[in-house]
């Protein structure tokens, strides 16, 4: 039988083992799952985009919304 996947926890980079039965993954624990969330809702962490993105969303050159 293979070995289990094992990656590192994000948040404090301790090894764990990518199965099933793992339900904190890819995180070791719920510490650190939940200070991973934290992280996210503190804007620590961000997706990033291009500088013009907000530009373009709300340019007034998309085309009308039919309705």
């Amino acid at each position: 039988m293979s070995q289990p996947l094992t990656v590192e926890c994000p948040t404090c980079g301790a090894p764990v083992e990518w199965t099933a039965a793992n339900i904190n993954r890819p995180f070791c624990s719920d510490r650190c799952k939940l200070i991973d969330l934290g992280a996210w809702a503190a804007e620590e962490h961000k997706i990033p985009v291009s500088p013009d993105a907000e530009d373009e969303l709300f340019s007034e050159e998309l085309p009308p919304r039919a309705h």
